[in-house]
């Protein structure tokens, strides 16, 4: 019996259900309607000027007016998110607070507290998404294993009582044709269900590049007597979607081919990218002080294809010699991945030694499972005379695709990781009085790991164990402010193996922040101010690129200043800003292989801009009896060092966008969007500077949606 099989009849045997109310289905302007859900798991009963972290909340309002239909996207609005390598646009990936996480992988967040970010099912849609939860700072002692800068977590559309519905149609720029729904209605007075689904046919400003994708998250959600309650979501997707590295810097100049400039084979196809997820919740409260719930998730993901990139290694790339003949090299990936988590928790309230305690105590666990087929078709050294068939050269001025056969890509990788852990957690949140309260909090994690190469027939097994405390005070300034300081550790799993085949020591972080957190006009704005600083060790490093092992060498640092503010200016003028300040870098000197030189201490962290601005602003108004909105957003990105070990750097950027949104009658609106207002040159995200990503040029989508 393993891990997760000896803790999943541990949870089963002690577990017990709660019920709760949850967010809403939009009817259009700012009317909702009352859904049924479930308390958030790991967060407890607090208030937001309770709690020692700076989380802001994307909602559904918020999100519909900056038209994010992607994760990252929405991640834009929050300046402490830093988009980073996307894996030719087959994944998220993000860094929180400068630090991003294990490069092998995608960035994980969390769907309704469960994992769910690793593997590889593609970009997150947002269709069946209400709101995006940016949880800032060390949340170990809780959540457990997770990215070092914080935690991004999912919360779901879930079923109401009410029937409502929509569907949506958009087109738009690069022949972009898309289709929403969203269905919710009750069954009987105790089973309701939501129908969300999508499906999308888009063009890009990249030549050849053309994805398809669709997906669905049906849900129903059943009362079971006084206080009980049982949700089961089922998420689906399959997106195509052509592998694409971008653009590249001529001597380390951008501009010098067009942003559309594809580089990759057409002939390749796009990989496929497909999810399955099934998520049951089931709660219970025993009276207005207690409740608890148990929760089980599973997810499978899959990703294969081929795709012909960019050769990375400097002694086989012959766009050194000449600018303009760029060497690349054929892979064949075919990714596999199922996640499965089981949590249980107790929330309540009591009162001990004349104290009032809030007390939050439980456990999960989680098997992830990462199996990995690589194949891979290099050109040799450029010392031997390579011909351009094997070079499989392309010229970046005057490409030609399909130029020679595509090369069979021979094996590199095949291998399967299995990670399994438990973990216990406790919190106790104790009032001192009026003004002052203390949080406790530790979780204890029994992690093990095994890596079976089949190429090699070695198999490699190692566990540990992590104690990840977190201590934070809160002073109740006053009723509109408080402020706070907490500090945490954390812990995170890496993935791979060593030259010797060996797996890593987890990655381990402890962060500091102190802050204020206020509300404004009668409770009309909402905002926050935080200091924070980040250590961390045990970051990956390429140590031999030629087989694709790392080494756990690298440490770092990251400290900065972030400032938040949402609400309402005045009546019908709504405003989002956010503002960070990140100083990430290096804190040792080590040598990375996949570019053959050292890394001095005190090196910027890649794609880590200094100073990051997400502004929007929207006026609501009501024209001839119907409703009216008028919007819009500006981002700014400052430098970013675009090449670990080099002082390449993509430009700072800075991008509008507009929006309108008219009602027609009752049940239909109709908008129009522009994005990249100004028609802006810009790069989001690079590795090297033969992996970089442009930014979208203007564009503009217009969308009809019908209420029903």
């Amino acid at each position: 019996m393993n891990h997760f099989q000896r803790a999943a009849l541990a949870l089963c045997s002690t577990s017990a259900l709660a019920a709760a109310t949850g967010p809403s289905l939009a009817q259009g302007g700012t009317e909702t309607v009352t859904v049924t859900g479930i308390r958030k798991a790991y967060q407890g009963d607090f208030k937001r000027l309770e709690t020692p972290q700076a989380d802001i909340t994307l909602d559904a309002e918020t999100l519909r007016a900056s038209g994010a239909v992607d994760l990252t996207r929405a991640l834009d609005l929050s300046a402490s998110v830093a988009r980073q390598n996307n894996f030719g646009g087959l994944w998220n990936a993000f860094a929180l607070r400068g630090f991003v996480g294990d490069e092998n992988l995608p960035s994980n967040f969390l769907v309704n507290g469960f994992n769910a970010g690793r593997g590889f099912g593609g970009p997150r849609d947002l269709s069946g998404i209400e709101s995006v939860e940016v949880l800032k700072g060390p949340r170990a002692a809780l959540f457990g294993r997770g990215e070092p800068g914080g935690t991004v977590n999912l919360v779901t559309k879930r079923p109401t009582f009410k029937r409502a519905g929509e569907v949506k149609l958009t087109a738009g720029s690069f022949d972009t044709r898309r289709v929403d729904v969203d269905w919710t209605a009750p069954l009987t007075d105790t089973v309701a269900v939501r129908l969300v689904g999508f499906a999308e046919d888009a063009g890009s400003f990249r030549n050849t590049v053309e994805t398809r994708k669709h997906g669905a998250s049906p849900s129903v959600a059943w009362r079971l007597g006084a206080g009980s309650q049982l949700v089961y979501e089922l998420e689906y997707s399959r997106q195509e979607i052509p592998f694409d590295r971008g653009v590249v810097a001529v001597n380390g100049e951008l501009g010098r081919i067009p942003a559309s400039r594809f580089l990759g084979e057409p002939g390749d196809g796009p990989l496929k990218a497909d999810v399955q997820g099934h998520q049951l919740e089931f709660q219970h409260e025993f009276n207005r002080d207690w409740s608890a719930l148990l929760g089980l998730t599973s997810r499978k993901t899959s990703l294969e294809g081929f795709s012909t990139e960019a050769e990375l290694a400097a002694n086989r790339q012959g766009l050194r010699l000449d600018g303009r003949t760029l060497t690349r090299q054929r892979r064949f990936r075919d990714y596999d991945a199922t996640y499965q988590v089981l949590r249980a928790e107790l929330n309540g309230r009591f009162r001990l030694a004349g104290l009032q305690h809030r007390l939050i105590v439980g456990a999960d666990a989680d098997r992830f499972e990462n199996d990995q087929v690589f194949l891979r078709a290099r050109a040799p050294t450029l010392t031997s005379g390579p011909t351009r068939v094997q070079q499989q050269a392309i010229d970046i001025f005057e490409p030609v695709y399909g130029a020679y056969p595509l090369p069979t890509p021979t094996p590199l990788t095949n291998r399967v990781e299995t990670q399994q852990s438990v973990g216990v957690f406790v919190q106790d949140q104790i009032d001192l009085g009026a003004r002052v309260q203390l949080r406790l909090g530790a979780r204890f994690d029994e992690y093990e790991q095994t890596l079976e190469n089949r190429a090699s027939g070695i198999t490699q097994a190692q566990d540990t164990s992590r104690v990840s405390p977190q201590l934070g005070v809160v002073f109740r300034a006053a009723e509109t402010l408080s402020l706070y300081a907490t500090y945490g550790e954390n812990f995170r799993p890496l993935s791979g193996t060593d030259r010797n085949n060996n797996g890593f020591e987890p990655n381990q972080s402890t962060a500091v922040e102190a802050g204020a957190k206020f509300s404004l006009a009668g409770g009309a704005i909402d905002g926050n101010v935080a200091l924070f600083r980040v250590e961390q060790r045990n970051i990956l490093v390429a140590d031999d690129a030629s087989v694709g092992t790392f080494s756990a060498a690298g440490r770092a640092t990251s400290q900065g200043l972030e400032a938040d503010l949402q609400g309402d200016l005045a009546e019908g003028l709504s405003l989002w800003a956010s503002y960070a300040y990140v100083d990430a870098k290096t804190r040792n000197s080590f040598f990375d292989a996949n570019f053959g030189v050292s890394v001095p201490a005190g090196t910027r962290l890649l794609n880590v801009p200094k100073h990051t601005l997400s502004l929007q602003l929207v006026k609501s108004l009501v024209v001839a009896g119907q409703g009216l909105k008028l919007g819009g957003g500006l981002l700014h990105v400052g430098r970013r060092l675009g090449e670990f070990t080099s002082t390449f750097e993509l430009p700072a950027y800075t991008v509008a966008r507009a929006f309108v949104s008219a009602d027609l009658g009752r049940a239909a609106t109709l908008r129009l969007d522009v994005d990249n207002l100004f028609d802006e040159a810009y790069y989001t995200n690079s590795f090297s500077p033969l992996w970089v990503q442009p930014g979208t040029p203007r564009s503009a989508r217009v969308s009809l949606a019908w209420r029903f």
